[in-house]
């Protein structure tokens, strides 16, 4: 790889699955001798926290989508610093694109995370796509993903790159409610696509048969009109005293150290870096059949799939945990190999080399 530096753009360091990636490439990178920073355009966020001392950080305060403060002071930002190379993540890649406008010689490299991409269409598909031609190459987070890019923007330099999981921060600061071995854990800020509503129609149809199996909500509270019906089910339910909702938490490895089994209910994923955080933790999981889930968990052999928004089979798979510890410890393990095989730093960096030097 060349001298050029690399920097990770993204909007803010909110907790999220393309926010803790774009800090584990950075510093990742940074340890790998690369020059390495890391940029947000509109807020920091706390995860910022966890990026390491040797990476450079970059925060532009944009306050519109063109805004040209922001687009002369990163230019000035990559000049000063060497910097070749920009990987974009999520939506940050309009930003990327104007940078590409006034400054052509850097290299753009869009990481789509979004699962829902695959369904865009009008205005809006035909925005991305047209912005995609100044792209110099596509990272895609699942096949679905680098199947569109392939085939719908037409891009010759597409490649499906799987996520890698790790944990940082160290820090031992929440305590969950409830009894030991017996919570169940869902680490995704709270929107609507994570279908959180599901999950609790599911844990509430078993909570009657198993009173102290308790749910803990992990992710950011946007206190939006989906959070307000998450908390009027959990009130009309009477579930208080069996689910918890911790906000924005830090310390995932803690966390997940004091649970029993891993859940995600979404509607539609990329590839859910909580998904890999679970393995790490050796959790048996309960996942949607969306995105890249199916095969992080190898169709069923690490881990129990159910199909989206039915909360009864759901419902089935928490009880078949519930009813087995052993099979919460074999699938727990046999998750847990099968990511420290598959989902490595190591292999993705190699990977990510090859893509910066198209």
């Amino acid at each position: 790889m060349n001298k050029l530096g690399v920097i990770q753009v993204i909007d803010s360091l909110d907790a999220g699955g393309a926010e803790v990636l774009a800090i584990n490439i950075a510093n990742a990178l940074g340890n790998e001798g690369v020059n390495s920073h890391l940029c947000t355009t509109r807020k920091e966020g706390v995860l910022k926290s966890n990026l390491n001392k040797n990476i450079d950080f970059l925060f532009l305060g944009r306050k519109k989508s063109i805004d040209f403060l922001a687009i002369f002071r990163f230019k000035k930002y990559l000049k000063k610093n060497n910097i070749g190379i920009i990987h974009a993540h999520t939506t940050s890649y309009f930003f990327a694109f104007c940078i590409k406008l006034i400054y052509p010689k850097v290299k753009i490299i869009w990481h789509n995370h979004t699962g829902n991409y695959v369904n865009l269409k009008g205005f809006k598909f035909f925005v991305i796509k047209f912005i995609s031609t100044f792209f110099d190459g596509i990272i895609n987070v699942n096949e679905e993903l680098n199947t569109w890019s392939i085939k719908k923007l037409k891009h010759k330099n597409s490649i499906k790159l799987d996520n890698f999981p790790q944990f940082i921060n160290k820090s031992k600061t929440t305590k969950l409610n409830g009894k030991d071995n017996k919570r169940i854990v869902i680490l995704a800020s709270l929107r609507k696509v994570k279908n959180h509503l599901n999950l609790l129609e599911a844990f509430n149809s078993i909570h009657i048969k198993y009173p102290d199996w308790t749910l803990h909500f992990i992710g950011k509270d946007f206190n939006d009109s989906y959070s307000k019906k998450i908390k009027q089910f959990i009130l009309q339910n009477g579930l208080e005293k069996s689910v918890f909702l911790y906000g924005l938490c830090l310390d995932i490895e803690y966390i997940l150290k004091q649970t029993t089994i891993g859940v995600l209910s979404s509607n539609s994923e990329g590839l859910p870096v909580s998904l890999l955080e679970y393995g790490l933790a050796k959790l048996p999981v309960v996942v949607t059949n969306v995105g890249e889930c199916s095969k992080v968990i190898e169709n069923g052999k690490s881990g129990l799939i159910v199909e989206k928004e039915n909360s009864n089979v759901f419902a089935k798979a928490l009880e078949e945990y519930i009813l087995s510890v052993d099979k919460r410890c074999s699938l727990g393990n046999m998750h847990f190999k099968n990511v420290e095989k598959k989902y490595s730093q190591e292999r993705f960096i190699i990977q990510l080399k090859n893509i910066y030097t198209l």
